[in-house]
C-alpha cells in the first residue's frame, strides 16, 4: 500500500514511474519467487519448526526433486580406528548428506558402550558429528528382551532410526536356525519396533533388485519385502547392483504390488578387485561380464580400478536420475570417502558450501532439535559442549535465560575418543615442539598456527589444544592482529570481529535464513600473564564500552564488570518471519565452567606430551598455574573495534611501570651511594 503524504510514489501514468516499474518488472522475470512451498516448514531450520523425522525430510525432498545422498559406515576395531571414523563424519558432513548408517556386527559387542560398538558409534555420529543417522539392527543371535534392550538404548541416546535386518548367519552355519525367543525374519524385527515404540522409530528395510540369496524365487522375495512394508516400514534401501535396468525393474515390481514408500537405491564404487570380491562374496552377487572384463587386467592396479569405479557408478547413477526412479542415492562406503566424495562432485551432489543454520555446529539429535543458544567459549570445541551438557532435560531456545549455575557435566577424560585429537603424539609434538625452552616458544607456535607459517622446526601448525581444526574463514578477518599480540604473550584462542548488517548469505559470516541480516559484537579470549593482568586492570575503566571477565585457573582471582547472572549476546540476526535470533552469548557462570576446561587442555593434551620432570612439562605447568584467562567484549558494534587499542594500552601501562620501577631503583641506588 502506498502510504499517503509528503512522501509518495509517482503515479503509474508518470514518466518519472515508467523507469521503476520497468525495473521492477526485470527483476521480476530475472528473478521468479516460487511461493508453493511459503508454508512448508521442511524448509525452515529446525530450530524454528521444530523437529523433523527422517521419513518426512525424505518425502521432503522426492516433493520437491531435491536429490540427495547417504552413507554406510562399519565400527572400526580399535580406539585408534574410532577417531579416524569420527574425522571422516566430519569431513563428509560438509558435503551435507541426508543420513548416514552404522552398520551391527553381532560377533562385536554392538549393543555395548565401548569406543568401538555400533551403539557408541552410531550415538557419536548423532551427537558429535551432527549427523542424521540410522543405527542398523539385527535379528541374529539375539533374544526378544535383548533387542528390546538395545532399542531402547538407542532411544535414550537419541538416535531415530533403526534398519531392521534379519541378519547374515552365524558364522560357521549354512542355514538358518528357527529361534523361539528371539526373531527369525526382520518382518517380525519390524513388528516388534511398531509394537514396543510406536511411531518412536523411522524403520527402513532391506531391499534384493534380483532377490535375496536364500529366497525361493524373485517373485518370492518381493511378497516378503511387502509383508516388512504392510508391517510397518518406512522406506527401503537395496542391495548393492551393478545396471540401472536391475533397479529399474525391480522398483516397477514393487510398484505393481502395491510397495509405495521411497525406495533408495544402493550402491558400491569399486576401489579396489580384492574388495570387489570379497563383497561379491558375502552378498553372492554376480559382477556383470563387461565389468569383469575391465576389472580383472587392471587387478594389481588399485588407482585405475578406482579412476574405473568413479566412472562406472557416475554413469549408473545418472541413468538413474534420466529415468526419475533414485530419489536419492546410498553409498556403501567401506569406510573410505575419496571415490564416493569424488562421485558426489562430479554429479554435482556434494555441497560445495553449506549454509550455516547457526554459527555453531549443530547435533543432530532430535531433543537438540529447539536449541539454538549456547555461550561463545566452546566455539571451536562444540564436541565438548555437547558432551558436558548431554544430560540437560532441556536446551535453551529463543534465550540462554538467567541461570545462576549451569549445570554442566564435568570434563575429566579428555582422551574420550570423540574428544581426542585426530593428530597423533609424534604430529603434535612436530607441530608444538618436541622441546620447549621458554615461554617464546609456546607464543611461538601460536603465532605459527595464526599465520600458517612455519614452528622453529620447519612445521606447519594447524591446531591447538583448544581447536583440532585449522582456522575458520572468520578469523582471517582478525589475522594480522591476532598474530602480532600473540607474538607478545597474548595467547587467543576465540574471536570474533565486530559484523553490523552483514548479509545472512555472506561466505564468511553468514549464517541462518537468506535474506535477512547477522549482527557481531567484537570479541577476544585469550590467555596471558598476571604482569599483563595487572595493567589491564588499570587500563580498562578507560574503555567504558567493554565487558570483560578475568579468572585464573582455581577462581580465586576473578575480576569483571558484567552482571553475575546475566547473559550477554555477542551474536544475533534479523530474518524474515521471525523473532531475532541471538545464539551466541557471553554468560559469566558458563565462563567459569568453561574455565576449568581451558586451563585444563594445558596439561592435557600438551604437557602430557613431555616427560613429566622435563623442562617442557614445566614450561607448560608454570603458564598453567600463573597465566589468566579473559574475555573481552566491545558493545558498540557500528565502530571499529577497541579492543586492539586496550591490549596495546595495557603494553604502554605496563611499560611505563616497569620504566617508573627501573626509575626508583636508580634513585636508591644513587641515595646509596651518597650515604656511601
Amino acid at each position: 500500500m502506498v502510504k499517503e503524504g509528503a512522501t509518495t510514489l509517482p503515479s503509474p501514468g508518470t514518466p518519472a514511474a515508467l523507469p521503476i516499474l520497468k525495473d521492477f518488472l526485470r527483476h521480476r522475470d530475472e528473478n521468479p519467487v516460487d511461493y508453493s512451498h511459503a508454508d512448508d516448514d521442511l524448509h525452515m531450520p529446525e530450530y524454528l519448526t521444530g523437529y523433523h523425522n527422517l521419513r518426512e525430510k525424505i518425502h521432503s525432498r522426492i516433493e520437491s526433486k531435491d536429490k540427495f545422498f547417504s552413507l554406510e559406515f562399519f565400527p572400526p576395531r580399535t580406539k585408534g580406528g574410532a577417531v579416524n571414523l569420527l574425522a571422516r563424519f566430519d569431513r563428509m558432513r560438509e558435503g551435507d548428506p541426508l543420513f548416514c548408517d552404522i552398520t551391527w556386527h553381532p560377533a562385536g559387542n554392538p549393543g555395548g558402550d565401548t569406543e568401538t560398538s555400533s551403539m557408541t558409534i552410531a550415538g557419536a555420529a548423532l551427537n558429535y558429528s551432527g549427523l542424521e543417522t540410522m543405527l542398523h539392527m539385527t535379528c541374529c543371535s539375539m533374544t526378544k528382551a535383548e533387542i528390546s534392550r538395545h532399542l531402547q538404548r538407542a532411544k535414550d541416546i537419541g538416535l531415530k532410526n533403526i534398519l531392521a535386518l534379519r541378519g547374515d548367519l552365524p558364522s560357521g552355519k549354512d542355514t538358518w536356525e528357527l529361534s523361539e525367543d528371539g526373531f527369525n525374519y526382520a518382518t517380525d524385527l519390524v513388528k516388534h519396533i511398531k509394537k514396543e515404540f510406536g511411531d518412536y522409530f523411522v524403520t527402513c528395510v532391506a531391499g534384493y533388485p534380483t532377490g535375496h540369496p536364500e529366497a525361493t524365487s524373485y517373485e518370492d522375495d518381493l511378497k516378503h519385502l511387502k509383508e516388512k512394508v504392510d508391517a510397518g516400514a518406512d522406506f527401503i534401501i537395496t542391495q548393492l547392483f551393478f545396471k540401472a535396468e536391475t533397479f529399474i525393474k525391480f522398483v516397477n515390481d514393487c510398484r505393481a504390488i502395491g510397495i509405495k514408500c521411497p525406495i533408495i537405491p544402493g550402491l558400491m564404487p569399486i576401489q579396489s578387485y580384492d574388495s570387489l570380491r570379497h563383497i561379491v562374496k558375502l552378498s553372492k552377487l554376480d559382477v556383470p561380464e563387461d565389468i569383469m572384463n575391465v576389472v580383472a587386467p587392471l587387478k594389481d592396479n588399485d588407482e585405475a580400478i578406482r579412476n574405473y569405479g568413479i566412472h562406472q557408478i557416475c554413469t549408473l547413477i545418472k541413468e538413474l536420475f534420466a529415468a526419475d526412479m533414485a530419489p536419492g542415492i546410498h553409498f556403501y562406503t567401506l569406510n573410505r570417502e575419496v571415490a564416493t566424495t569424488a562421485i558426489l562432485k562430479q554429479l554435482g551432489l556434494w555441497a560445495a558450501s553449506p549454509r550455516r543454520p547457526l554459527p555453531w555446529k549443530m547435533a543432530a539429535n532430535h531433543k537438540r532439535s529447539g536449541e539454538d543458544v549456547r555461550p561463545i567459549f566452546w566455539a571451536t570445541r562444540p564436541k565438548a559442549y555437547v558432551y558436558r551438557t548431554q544430560h540437560w532435560d532441556e536446551f535453551p531456545n529463543g534465550r540462554w535465560g538467567a541461570s545462576e549455575s549451569p549445570a554442566f557435566g564435568e570434563l575429566k577424560d579428555y582422551y574420550l575418543f570423540y574428544l581426542k585429537s585426530k593428530s597423533s603424539k609424534e604430529e603434535l609434538l612436530s607441530m608444538w615442539g618436541e622441546t620447549l625452552e621458554s615461554e617464546q616458544d609456546v607464543w611461538d607456535v601460536f603465532h605459527a598456527y595464526l599465520t600458517g607459517g612455519l614452528n622453529k622446526a620447519g612445521q606447519k601448525v594447524t591446531k591447538v589444544p583448544w581447536n583440532d581444526d585449522e582456522l575458520s574463514s572468520e578469523t582471517s578477518l582478525l589475522t594480522d592482529k591476532l598474530a602480532d599480540f600473540n607474538k607478545r604473550g597474548i595467547l587467543t584462542i576465540n574471536s570474533q570481529p565486530r559484523v553490523d548488517g552483514a548479509s545472512s548469505e555472506d561466505p564468511v559470516v553468514g549464517w541462518g535464513m537468506p535474506g535477512g541480516y547477522v549482527y557481531q559484537k567484537a570479541y577476544l579470549e585469550f590467555f596471558t600473564s598476571k604482569e599483563n593482568v595487572d595493567a589491564l586492570l588499570n587500563v580498562l575503566p578507560l574503555f567504558p564500552r567493554i565487558n570483560y571477565h578475568i579468572l585464573n585457573k582455581d577462581g580465586k582471582a576473578d575480576f569483571s564488570n558484567c552482571h553475575q547472572h546475566r547473559p550477554m549476546a555477542v551474536t544475533w540476526g534479523v530474518f524474515p518471519g521471525t523473532e531475532i535470533i541471538q545464539p551466541t552469548v557471553v554468560d559469566p557462570s558458563s565462563f567459569k565452567a568453561w574455565r576449568d576446561e581451558a586451563f585444563g587442555l594445558w596439561e592435557e593434551q600438551w604437557g602430557n606430551l613431555y616427560p613429566a620432570e622435563s623442562q617442557s612439562r614445566q614450561i607448560i605447568s608454570q603458564i598453567t598455574s600463573t597465566y589468566y584467562l579473559i574475555n573481552l567484549v566491545d558493545n558498540d558494534y557500528q565502530k571499529e573495534s577497541c579492543l586492539w587499542d586496550v591490549l596495546e594500552a595495557m603494553f604502554a601501562w605496563r611499560k611505563l611501570k616497569e620504566e617508573k620501577q627501573e626509575e626508583q631503583r636508580n634513585e636508591k641506588d644513587l641515595c646509596v651511594c651518597v650515604q656511601g
